[in-house]
């Protein structure tokens, strides 16, 4: 473990002419996540320069102020820039996809993959709304478990569901911080920033890969590649939420694919 700029990360391979990733785990996990991925990797694409770091307040890496998405991405780019990275491929699951789109959309990006997040907020913003009080209260993990129980863990190996069950450490904190946000945006803010941040990866030419556990819905496909009309979809069944812990070879191949396009 290597500890820059405040924080956590594994770093591995060696800086060469190959892009760089950088690995953006999803809300209450850690670095940890990316274990299988990074075995693939290093079987067929050894010593790529891969950083897989923990977000502020999760794993290693220290509680924060503040986790606004704005924040949380400088934090990153701090990192990834003091290791010397320019331009890396941004993987994120979940919430790290979030921060991965803004990124890009921020700071020097080759692409992003984004590991099942379908960046609308939508229904999952009025629901943060309505469970708001009970966030704030005592019985504020029978929110987080009820959504946990909806990301399809039983279809992943053992293995797998043990690496979810075990190395996450959900704390009102972290739900409160991270979704913040989404209470103090008017309706409809969201999704217009993300849509902003979408076109100016278009327009720049950065590659957008979706990576999806399951055929995503058509009108999620029409909305993502008439913003990004080179943008791909990628369906690795089997993982309900957790794609990259159910195929992590086929990841690997993406990866190092999109990292070469």
């Amino acid at each position: 473990m290597t500890s820059i700029d405040n924080l956590a990360l594994d770093d591995h391979g060696s800086t060469d002419d190959r892009a760089p990733l950088v690995l953006l785990h999803g809300l209450t996990y850690d670095r940890t996540q990316w274990q299988p991925l990074l075995r693939e990797l290093d079987r067929i694409d050894p010593g790529r320069r891969v950083l897989a770091v923990d977000l502020p307040g999760h794993g290693e890496s220290p509680r924060s102020a503040t986790y606004r998405s704005g924040a949380v991405v400088d934090a990153v780019h701090d990192a990834v820039t003091a290791a010397g990275l320019r331009a890396p491929v941004l993987v994120g699951h979940s919430l790290g996809a979030v921060l991965a789109t803004i990124y890009a959309a921020r700071y020097p990006a080759r692409a992003v993959l984004n590991v099942d997040q379908p960046l609308r907020p939508g229904g999952f913003e009025g629901l943060v709304k309505q469970v708001w009080p009970v966030l704030s209260g005592p019985d504020w993990r029978q929110i987080w478990d009820r959504l946990l129980g909806g990301m399809g863990i039983d279809q992943l190996p053992a293995d797998a569901r043990e690496l979810v069950r075990t190395r996450t450490t959900p704390r009102p904190d972290l739900l409160l911080g991270y979704w913040e946000e989404i209470m103090s945006s008017a309706a409809g803010q969201l999704a217009a920033q993300r849509e902003h941040e979408l076109r100016f990866i278009a327009e720049h030419d950065i590659a957008y890969v979706y990576v999806s556990g399951s055929e995503p819905d058509p009108a999620f496909t029409t909305w993502l590649t008439e913003l990004v009309p080179s943008a791909r979809v990628e369906v690795l069944s089997g993982g309900g939420h957790f794609p990259h812990l159910a195929q992590p070879a086929e990841l690997a191949r993406i990866c190092s694919l999109v990292a070469v396009d």
